[in-house]
């Protein structure tokens, strides 16, 4: 997968996150399989980005937004379960995605 289309690709699904987790509020039948579907399309791309020619330090935040992506898909499974774990799961993968946002370091 080329770097344009994981890039089209992780920008819909966080929006389908963003308005999963607002919209559960709600409590609209459909909230969770978005907020599932955004969820499992950050995983993948964090997981296919390729890691070969990265440093150390890329490759250890790049474990950070595979981890991230998981702790995701960890938390729409508990939004169909209607526990309110789910909350503190996507919490922290907003962290981890924040803190990597800012480490990494520009391409040149």
């Amino acid at each position: 997968m080329n770097q344009q289309t994981r890039t089209l690709i992780f920008n819909f699904s966080a929006l389908l996150v963003l308005f999963g987790a607002a919209l559960f509020l709600a409590k609209l039948f459909f909230v969770p399989y978005l907020f599932a579907v955004g969820s499992a399309g950050i995983a993948i791309c964090h997981l296919t980005t390729p890691t070969k020619n990265m440093n150390y330090r890329r490759r250890r935040l790049q474990i950070f937004n595979v981890i991230a992506g998981l702790l995701l898909t960890v938390a729409s499974s508990f939004m169909f379960m209607n526990r309110n774990e789910w909350i503190l799961c996507t919490t922290i993968a907003a962290l981890l995605l924040l803190y990597t946002s800012f480490v990494t370091p520009k391409e040149k």
